[in-house]
């Protein structure tokens, strides 16, 4: 079985915006800026023999705010220029109660049947409380990049750090101990 980075699109892959201390997707691919330095970091994970999966709530979409084909356009270009496996994506609302919306595992379920990947031996990123719940629903370390938003913070992580460049270190860490799970 491999092992798997999974990882948040807003906030983590590319800057979100922020408005009042929360954070949003951009509108279109013109507002993408890839976080900083964030290409070299997926380049060490896929290096270190990670597969790169990105899972993002792209609620807007079912509210009307958004359009699929502007979601799909900004995870391509990603996907192209990036080391990314691929972008799985939830375009439902909270009411929907379907099983992919985060914190639900439903897309890393996913994303783990399709690829062979190994849960335990995997690590979610992301910067809100539903990535975190949705990394420890599917059995994964779970790594929280604290940006401190006006919202509800997650509990229960393996590890918090500000600099998304950190990520790598934790991971090579992992192999260089000769295992994921610490």
């Amino acid at each position: 079985m491999k092992r798997a980075v999974f990882l948040d699109r807003d906030g983590i892959i590319i800057e979100a915006v922020i408005h009042n201390g929360k954070p949003y997707p951009p509108a279109s691919l013109l507002e993408v800026k890839i976080t900083e330095g964030f290409e070299t970091v997926l380049r060490r994970i896929a290096t270190a023999g990670f597969i790169i999966i990105g899972v993002t709530n792209q609620p807007d979409v079912a509210r009307g705010l958004q359009t699929r084909t502007a979601v799909e356009e900004i995870n391509q270009y990603l996907v192209d220029i990036l080391p990314i496996e691929t972008i799985l994506v939830c375009y439902h609302d909270g009411k929907d109660a379907c099983s992919c919306r985060k914190p639900k595992p439903g897309l890393i379920l996913e994303a783990a049947a399709l690829f062979d990947i190994d849960l335990a031996n995997s690590f979610m990123v992301g910067d809100r409380w539903k990535d975190i719940e949705a990394g420890k629903n599917a059995g994964c370390k779970t790594i929280f990049i604290d940006y401190a938003y006006s919202e509800k913070q997650p509990e229960g992580y393996d590890f918090s750090i500000r600099n998304p460049a950190e990520i790598v270190d934790i991971i090579l860490a992992s192999i260089k101990s000769g295992k994921t799970v610490y």
